[in-house]
């Protein structure tokens, strides 16, 4: 008997019309997207290899495109993501519509692959994880960062205390994000080799909270959930915007890294293996 899909959480095309409508003023409110690529260029650069064949996802792939140097050492570059009308805008030259979990692409088409920030958006991130495995050839490299659990969690509070002393209930008002304690399982599961998750809190104090909202809206990050919400009164927006004057925002990217399985990588020792008791290395400790 076939399962029943699980319950969509987002919803892809109205994440798809607000990229687009973000891009004509997105270099205007692209701070958090211009930092993650810019990690990502300073982790490529500290690899000592060769990319030959590279594909970027996300909003923020053409910033990573643009400041690309020699030192990062890769070739031709496909950059693609949920809105192309997004991409064009920014001066992607022949961009590729395509969802994470869906990549239209053979499998170990590319020996690197860059997502940034567009895994938060997807209802299935097991599977848009195995998409990114799948087009790696062996020992690719895959790099994605995306906004984490704590992002934004201070306006989630305001809205939330706000609208239910105000109306007496409440509703969705900031998207579900992912929790870094999940995803070094999902990378394995997901049949990458060597996973590491690390997790980079970037925080930001607002003169003035409605900008916080205009740099939402800028990036095309505003809620995009497939059950929509109510309407939200001005008055509840008032009164959570007041809560928040003087806070500082934490927007938290976590960092997913890791490789496709290659018998060249280095492999973790068989249990029992040691030559030395973790017994004998403390007693050497406090014999010092």
């Amino acid at each position: 008997m076939t399962q029943p899909s699980p319950p969509s959480v987002f919803a892809p095309e109205l994440r798809k019309l607000r990229l687009a409508r973000a891009a004509r003023n997105f270099p205007a409110h692209d701070f958090l997207h211009r930092k993650v690529a810019e990690d990502a260029l300073d982790r490529l650069e500290t690899v000592q290899k060769r990319f030959e064949r590279a594909l970027f996802h996300g909003p923020g792939a053409p910033l990573l495109a643009e400041i690309l140097t020699e030192k990062a050492d890769v070739g031709e570059v496909t950059i693609a993501g949920e809105s192309a009308a997004f991409l064009k805008a920014l001066g992607t030259d022949a961009p590729v519509e395509a969802r994470a979990n869906a990549l239209p692409f053979a499998d170990k088409s590319f020996d690197l692959v860059v997502s940034l920030m567009s895994l938060h958006a997807e209802d299935d991130l097991p599977g848009a994880l195995v998409e990114m495995r799948r087009v790696l050839e062996p020992d690719g490299l895959f790099i994605a960062s995306f906004p984490a659990e704590r992002t934004l969690s201070n306006l989630r509070q305001a809205l939330r205390d706000a609208e239910a002393a105000v109306t007496g209930g409440v509703s969705p008002r900031v998207a579900p994000f992912v929790a870094t304690k999940d995803a070094g399982g999902l990378l394995q599961r997901a049949g990458f080799a060597l996973p590491v998750v690390d997790v980079q809190p970037v925080t930001v104090r607002y003169r003035n909270p409605m900008t916080l909202l205009q740099d939402l809206r800028g990036m095309g990050e505003t809620l995009a959930l497939a059950k929509g919400s109510r309407a939200l009164r001005r008055d509840v927006l008032g009164q959570a915007l007041a809560t928040l004057d003087g806070q500082e925002t934490v927007f938290e990217i976590g960092v997913l890294t890791g490789w496709a399985p290659h018998p060249s990588q280095p492999k973790p020792l068989k249990p029992g293996s040691a030559k030395a008791s973790l017994a004998d290395a403390v007693r050497g400790m406090k014999g010092d």
